[in-house]
């Protein structure tokens, strides 16, 4: 653990996931069953995770910053028995049990509340060998609701001996040459998929994880330098945040023991990348995929740097580019991105959202927009859910996004449709400056002008709002709803906006 130098070797991680493996089991749960997993970053996160995965169990992880109704739902919704969490959450913990009423089992790590029993008291009397029948789970998470209910996206257990049904991240991780003595940085939450499906698959393959509790820019290269870390995963802001950092704070810390760093889950502004590739060389890789698993591709540095702004190509199933009647467009036409022939998958307790995103000839979506090149790398455009109808003409805000934040004095931005009575919608953009002081009209009028020099004047800005932070989570995706309910309240929202 980054902040405590906590730590857990693979002995201790096998014997004390396999003690929490025999507890769930002692308390009824048995191959298929879940157990949600409610916790900060913390030092037994990842054995609760494998003491599922190693017994043929489903397991949630749950947002450590979500309200009692918000983590309730979720753990209602996923058919969680057992739940483990912690005295820092207490104030959400503590309202749960109404909220969920088949969770049999309320398991407290370090200390326990009222109404909750001491996970490290309960795991003490079993013992560390296997559980009868070890066999591979599976995570179930949900998905962020930035638009939306979350939803639970669930795949068919294979229920494979253990060890046998290696996951997609795991096969990521050795073709950035991860293995037996790399040492990887985890600098994001562990109840999303990426962080959490990657520092289990290093543990697969013989890496040390270290685990931030939270991230930070400066600590961040400060832990690259202590630890000799070797591999890396991030996501856009992260990049932004270290580029923003002071030149010389930036060149202090010896990042020579880095070999690869990957980023995913949220798109990279072409000029934040080629930045990043000049820091540290051409050692930055990127994947895109979803917790769906319905597709994914995958590019190098030097193929970015000849594809600039493309996620890649292919590496699990066909991408198709769809266009609303259903036709297959050529390369270069924008559309919804399909793929064919990946992974299955369902939207748990939701049959309609599976429809949408599935079609009978085995054809998947997430709703992502973009376009193939010629030679087959895929460009993302935005998410179909965040695009702007403004007089009859579709914008997509994530070109006006991935612009702004390269200005000196950005460090976050948003663009979103707002209300306008003649257009239907006109283009906004929510910015958080670098120095509060600086927020008003004059940074407006040259942001406003910033975009005009840069785009077409139809997706510019019209207007700028200021916010001290915007509303992105832990995992880099912005929250869009929260910024655009605001504008929307008392207006009749469009389909699709969320």
């Amino acid at each position: 653990m980054a902040s405590t130098d906590e730590t857990v070797t693979f002995k201790e991680l096998d014997e004390r996931s396999n003690r929490a493996a025999n507890l769930l089991r002692s308390r009824g749960l048995n191959h298929g069953d879940s157990v949600a997993i409610f916790l900060e970053n913390h030092v037994r996160y990842l054995e609760v995770a494998w003491a599922a995965q190693r017994s043929g169990l489903y397991y949630t992880a749950v947002n450590s910053h979500l309200t009692p109704d918000e983590a309730g739902y979720i753990i209602d919704d996923c058919g969680a028995k057992a739940v483990v969490s912690s005295p820092r959450l207490a104030g959400v913990a503590q309202e749960l049990a109404p909220l969920t009423p088949q969770v049999e089992n309320f398991l407290m790590v370090d200390d326990t509340i009222e109404g909750w029993e001491s996970y490290d008291a309960a795991v003490a009397s079993q013992p560390s060998s296997p559980v009868p029948g070890e066999c591979e789970g599976d995570f179930m998470l949900y998905s962020s609701g930035t638009t939306g209910r979350p939803k639970g996206i669930k795949r068919e257990l294979t229920l494979a001996p253990m060890g046998q049904g290696i996951p997609s991240a795991t096969g990521l991780g050795m073709l950035i040459g991860i293995g037996d003595g790399s040492v990887y940085l985890s600098p994001a939450p562990l109840y999303h998929s990426a962080p959490l499906a990657w520092c289990m698959s290093c543990h697969r393959l013989g890496a040390t994880t270290v685990v931030m509790e939270r991230f930070d820019p400066e600590w961040a290269l400060q832990l690259v330098e202590r630890y000799s870390v070797t591999h890396s995963q991030w996501v856009p802001t992260m990049f932004v945040r270290m580029l923003k950092l002071p030149p010389e704070v930036r060149e202090r810390h010896d990042l020579s023991s880095l070999q690869a760093a990957v980023h995913a889950a949220a798109p990279c502004p072409v000029e934040v990348k080629r930045q990043m590739i000049e820091w540290w060389g051409p050692i930055i890789s990127e994947y895109y995929s979803a917790t769906e698993g319905m597709g994914a591709t995958y590019i190098t540095s030097e193929e970015w740097l000849a594809h600039p702004g493309s996620v890649g190509r292919t590496i699990l199933g066909e991408p198709k580019i769809i266009d609303e009647d259903g036709n297959e467009l050529p390369p270069g036409e924008p559309g919804v991105v399909w793929f064919l022939s990946g992974n299955e998958f369902q939207y748990h307790n939701d049959p309609a959202k599976t429809a949408e995103a599935r079609h009978a000839d085995g054809l998947a979506t997430v709703g992502d927009v973009g376009y193939l090149d010629e030679d087959g790398y895929l460009f993302l455009t935005d998410r179909k859910t965040f695009m702007i109808v403004s007089g009859g003409v579709n914008i997509y805000p994530q070109e006006a996004e991935n612009l702004l934040v390269t200005h000196p004095k950005v460090l976050d931005a948003a663009v979103l449709g707002v209300p306008n009575d003649d257009l239907g919608e006109e283009v906004k953009a929510v910015v958080q400056p670098i120095d509060w002081d600086a927020a008003g009209p004059d940074l407006e009028e040259e942001l406003l002008a910033f975009c005009q020099a840069n785009l077409a004047h139809y997706k510019c800005p019209r207007s700028v709002d200021f916010e001290k932070e915007l509303p992105r989570l832990d995992t880099g995706k912005l929250y869009k709803r929260l910024l655009r309910d605001r504008y929307w309240e008392g207006k009749t929202t469009r389909i699709g906006m969320g």
